[in-house]
């Protein structure tokens, strides 16, 4: 397997541990999962990276909808960009879309974007990745 298809596989759990607390907790409205995948130009790869960071940063910072904004890159080619988005509910990604960060981040970067391909996504197993949840708690204490 290689170094990608391991970091894909390694994205996947994480959003099926995420999606799958949620279906666990009664109170929270059903969230929102989303890979982001970009492509970018290599000419722009540092400034957009730089405006990607800041518009993630100020997202978890200022938005109690916005759950997770955690950007990354193919170790194998820096240019292949991926955002892991987690929204507590489908109104708190809507919400988002209409941030001036947000809309900072989409104005300023759209020259930047060779390509983008946004893949919502959904959970398998919610008991067991409860239970991986639980275990992760406790690891921190």
């Amino acid at each position: 397997m290689t170094r990608f298809q391991k970091t894909s596989v390694a994205i996947l759990i994480l959003i099926m541990l995420l999606v799958s607390h949620n279906v666990a907790s009664a109170q929270q409205k059903e969230m929102m999962v989303r890979i982001s995948e970009i492509e970018i130009h290599a000419d722009y790869l540092e400034e957009y990276k730089a405006i990607l960071k800041e518009e993630a940063e100020a997202s978890v910072r200022l938005e109690p909808g916005v759950i997770s904004i955690f950007p990354m890159y193919q170790k194998e080619n820096a240019t292949h960009v991926r955002i892991l988005e987690i929204y507590a509910s489908r109104e708190a990604y809507e919400a988002h879309l209409k941030t001036p960060h947000f809309q900072k981040y989409k104005t300023t970067t759209l020259k930047m974007v060779k390509s983008l391909k946004l893949v919502d996504m959904g959970g398998i197993d919610a008991e067991t990745m409860t239970k991986i949840f639980k275990k992760m708690k406790k690891g921190k204490r």
